[in-house]
């Protein structure tokens, strides 16, 4: 196991992570550090926890947003089809 330093606004914190998944780790906090700076720019200074706090939501709200399909009807996919075939049997003519 490997501890790694994640530098987030100014302050380290010293992570645990496999051996070999240091870059990987380094890189989320980069990421991390990234965001909270974003969010420090748009709302001005907070106190640590209220910043950790903030950040937890925005980047779940991000995450859920990035995961949240489209949904698509039997409907629509039915019409989708026919549409298909129309167009393929206009090719073949």
């Amino acid at each position: 196991m490997s501890v790694v330093s994640i530098p987030i606004v100014n302050r380290n914190y010293p992570m645990g992570c496999e051996d070999g998944q240091e870059g990987r780790l380094i890189e989320l906090g980069r990421i991390v550090d990234a965001r909270a700076r974003q969010i420090l720019d748009k709302i001005g200074p907070l106190q640590e926890s209220a910043l950790l706090a903030t950040l937890c939501i925005v980047l779940v709200d991000e995450i859920q947003n990035k995961n949240t399909k489209p949904t698509i009807s039997d409907e629509d996919l039915r019409e989708i089809l026919a549409r298909i075939r129309e167009i393929k049997h206009k090719m073949s003519l």
